[in-house]
């Protein structure tokens, strides 16, 4: 564990699992454990597991002109936005070029949480509010533990009350095993789940009694890293690592634009106004390149940075692959030329372990791809 200057109450409990805590973010977090990530991923797809993703990092805003910073910081129109509600947005810089992600989420008419990863979220939002009304607050007490997969709401009903009748993107402020908690409907799996915002006492007591009480479920703990597998077949972008800071341009400085990683799609309607705003429209059309997904041939999977080739020549790269046997697939997140995204394009990915790898070019979502089990009602 190194550099790390943040700390989750789980550390212990990551420890006894076999973890290193390797650094992320700031915080020791449990990239490994022992034991198959194999298991981990067929719990969550078929049962339930539960991570610690405390390195997330919490904002709140709060104050008379919150609403206004996340206006200027993010690229999501927070007049929609009504409290218990939550929405995914991006964040760019003046150039246009994406910093970062985020979960918004209104806890109140002037009172919002903003929790992202490892970019620039917190500068944004702190840039943002410098004149303005408001307070903007880190919060490491605040833990979140997600509890992902097809039982996760069977295991919640137990215990809370109205949880089946939370909707997707919504939070409610509640209690769990008598302390205080905020569920939002969230994840970052593909599947039905569920975070737990606890305070970071509350946290050890909370991971104890879930796994205690949903072994028979099938519950189990599961480490951050297991997120690669779920995340590739779902098209779930982690920054950097999907990103032009991990793979860089020849000729320029990292940054990459939404319409580049498919992420246009954060952009509210016809908002303008944000950091880096004229220039993301201006840059509609101007790909030099597209995330992209491919689907390979048998079971062996590629590294991340394995090379794309087409006609002999490389024009890519692999930035996460994996392979399901549950789905009986074997599929990439690359990044590719634009004029190879499509449904169509054959390609070889070059595996330093496997040799060469015939893929051919397919959209992503991989799996669930109208998205059915994630926004699942009852």
């Amino acid at each position: 564990m190194t550099n790390s200057w943040r700390f989750s109450t789980l550390a212990d409990r990551h420890r006894a699992l076999g973890s290193a805590l390797e650094d992320w973010s700031g915080m020791g977090t449990a990239w490994s454990y022992d034991g198959d990530p194999m298991a981990e991923y067929m719990a969550i797809r078929t049962k339930a597991g539960l991570m610690d993703v405390s390195g997330l990092k919490k904002v709140h805003i709060t104050g008379h002109g919150a609403s206004h910073v996340i206006e200027r910081a993010t690229t999501r129109n927070m007049e929609k936005l009504m409290p218990g509600r939550s929405v995914y947005a991006t964040m760019l810089n003046d150039a246009g070029k994406f910093v970062d992600d985020c979960v918004i989420y209104r806890t109140g008419p002037n009172a919002f949480m903003v929790v992202h990863g490892s970019g620039q979220g917190f500068e944004q939002l702190t840039m943002a509010a410098s004149g303005r009304d408001v307070s903007v607050r880190f919060d490491d007490n605040l833990h979140d533990l997600s509890l992902q997969g097809p039982l996760a709401v069977d295991y919640l009903a137990k215990h809370v009350p109205g949880i089946r009748d939370l909707a997707y993107f919504s939070q409610m402020q509640t209690s769990l095993f008598g302390k205080p908690a905020m569920i939002s409907r969230t994840g970052y799996t593909g599947e039905r789940g569920y975070e737990l915002f606890v305070r970071g006492q509350d946290a050890p007591m909370i991971w104890d009694r879930i796994l205690e009480e949903g072994a028979e479920m099938g519950i189990i703990p599961c480490r951050f890293t297991t997120l690669d597998l779920l995340r590739t077949e779902s098209y779930l972008l982690f920054f950097p690592y999907d990103n032009s800071e991990m793979y860089p341009f020849e000729n320029e400085g990292p940054g990459d634009t939404l319409w580049e990683l498919g992420l246009d799609f954060t952009v509210s309607p016809g908002k303008v106004g944000f950091r880096g705003a004229e220039e993301h429209y201006r840059l509609k059309g101007r790909e030099r390149f597209k995330i992209w997904g491919l689907k390979l041939e048998g079971v062996n999977v590629p590294g991340n940075g394995a090379p794309v080739f087409k006609d002999g020549k490389q024009v890519g790269v692999v930035t996460q692959a994996m392979h399901s046997p549950l789905n009986n697939h074997t599929v990439a997140i690359a990044r590719i030329p634009v004029d190879c995204a499509n449904d169509s394009t054959k390609l070889v990915v070059n595996c330093a372990t496997h040799g060469e790898i015939a893929a051919v070019t397919s959209p992503m979502p991989f799996y669930d791809i109208e998205k059915k089990r994630r926004t699942a009602k009852g």
